[in-house]
């Protein structure tokens, strides 16, 4: 069979036969022929087992009793998988001279697959299209909810640095929950990239003990303040020798070594020590080690550790944690190897090829530097928490701003100010931000207008904006926008 023609396929009609108490075949229809065999041999698809199976269920049936619930397994010519059919085997009596016999054998059959026409067909496909354009409107719904979470953590922030009488802990606990919020936006990113079949890498530098690091901290309620509640002790024990930065995507680089930190400390239930080590290995690779005291694992489960859906964690597992963790490593082109004796403990190895050494490109004594410029900015979104914390966070460095939370408001502010930036959201009613842009370019030709969105799919407004900037934002981002299309102007 050429690989462009479709596989046959059973539809999803019920299989009906009737055969003679001896076994001899009556009729048959054509979903029964399809599936089980033609008139002149209604087994023929059969194997051997099932065929016995299947004939000695007529005759029994024929003999008067009720067979059901006798499962065969057809393999259908020009077909690689098999397709399980549920039998039922029904004795038809009829009634001569005062004297009840069974007269003929119905057979009922239910095929308990769904047929690979279903799988491909446009009900299926408007289910998938259905299915992202959900996942696209969490994604937008997240990113401003993440917005208003960053906006008020950098405000606090900005707080704790003007007065200075602010305890040492909770900046720390600040920057924590800063990182939290930017870990998933990171992840929403990869989700709507994933979506747009955009597989580039956002890869950085970075420092593998500073990274093991904010794991630890950000992992700290589960490894301390959860076990302690309990009774029981989880010390964390840090051995870092200098070891080369590496490039890679941080938040999946710190999902893979949270995954681990939360897998030590559940084999860990009454207690122990974790303990981080880093250092260069004979290839001159950065390596991080992690090891636990705790149950160990056997060498069946070693050997299945890292595939997809394996746990040992019963219900409250999804064996999914570590075969992600996997895949990142790999795409870092890194390795991770793994040890255990049970009653012993477990040591994770993780590794990477070192960052190629090049000269800075910039004066990192200029790199804080800022313009004090103040500049009219106009904010353009119907969600309120998005506005207020825009609102706050440019004014906070100066700037004067004007909030309009949708797009014909925004218009009729242009009466009575000269505005040096806009920024706007994309998804508004009545107006979106595409079409307020080209509004604004009627008027305003050389007023920078930048777009502000949680959305996937921005296509519609790449050519009337000057730039866009993804939900949630930071306020060193709509800086470096205003530097860009305002003050370098």
């Amino acid at each position: 069979m050429a690989p462009s023609e479709p596989a046959p396929t059973v539809e999803p009609t019920l299989l009906a036969a009737t055969f003679s108490p001896s076994g001899e075949l009556h009729h048959c229809n054509q979903a029964w022929t399809t599936a089980l065999g033609p008139s002149e041999s209604p087994w023929a698809h059969l194997n051997p087992e099932d065929h016995e199976l299947a004939t000695s269920s007529v005759l029994e049936a024929g003999r008067g009793r009720l067979v059901s619930n006798r499962v065969v397994t057809p393999l259908i010519p020009d077909r690689t998988d098999e397709l399980p059919v549920l039998l039922n085997f029904i004795p038809v009596y009829t009634s001569d001279n005062g004297s009840r016999s069974v007269s003929a054998v119905t057979i009922s059959g239910e095929v308990m697959a769904e047929p690979p026409s279903w799988m491909t067909s446009q009900t299926q496909r408007h289910r998938m299209e259905t299915l992202g354009r959900m996942t696209m409107g969490v994604a937008h719904d997240l990113n401003n909810l993440l917005s208003g979470l960053i906006g008020h953590v950098e405000l606090l922030s900005e707080k704790v640095k003007a007065t200075g009488d602010t305890a040492e802990a909770i900046r720390s606990s600040l920057q924590t929950i800063e990182q939290t919020a930017e870990d998933g936006a990171t992840l929403i990113d990869k989700l709507q990239r994933y979506i747009r079949q955009d597989t580039d890498k956002h890869f950085e530098r970075l420092a593998l003990p500073t990274l093991i690091e904010d794991c630890i901290t950000l992992t700290q309620p589960y490894w301390y303040n959860e076990p302690r509640r309990e009774g029981i002790e989880i010390k964390m024990e840090r051995n870092f020798s200098d070891v080369p930065d590496i490039k890679g995507a941080p938040t999946e680089l710190r999902e893979v070594f949270v995954n681990l930190i939360l897998n030590a400390v559940q084999a860990m239930p009454e207690g122990g020590t974790i303990t981080f080590d880093t250092f260069v290995d004979d290839r001159g690779r950065a390596c991080a080690r992690i090891r636990d005291t705790g149950v160990g694992m056997t060498d069946e489960v070693l050997q299945n550790i890292f595939e997809p859906l394996f746990t040992t964690k019963g219900e409250q597992g999804t064996g999914m944690g570590l075969s992600a963790s996997y895949g990142i490593v790999q795409e870092h082109e890194g390795e991770i190897d793994v040890s255990s004796t049970p009653g012993e403990g477990t040591e994770f190895v993780v590794s990477f090829p070192p960052l190629q050494q090049r000269t800075p490109d910039a004066d990192p004594d200029n790199a804080d530097e800022t313009h004090d410029q103040s500049i009219q900015v106009l904010v353009v979104d119907d969600e309120d928490m998005v506005r207020s914390i825009a609102d706050q966070l440019l004014t906070l460095n100066g700037h004067d701003v004007a909030c309009a939370q949708s797009g014909s408001e925004a218009l009729s502010f242009f009466d009575d100010t000269a505005f040096d930036i806009v920024f706007t959201d994309f998804g508004m009613p009545e107006m979106t931000g595409a079409e307020l842009a080209s509004r604004i370019r009627q008027t305003h030709p050389e007023l920078p207008v930048i777009l502000l969105t949680g959305y996937t799919d921005t296509a519609a407004a790449v050519e009337s904006v000057d730039a866009i900037l993804s939900k949630p934002f930071k306020i060193a981002e709509l800086e470096t926008l205003i530097e860009e299309h305002v003050v370098s102007s």
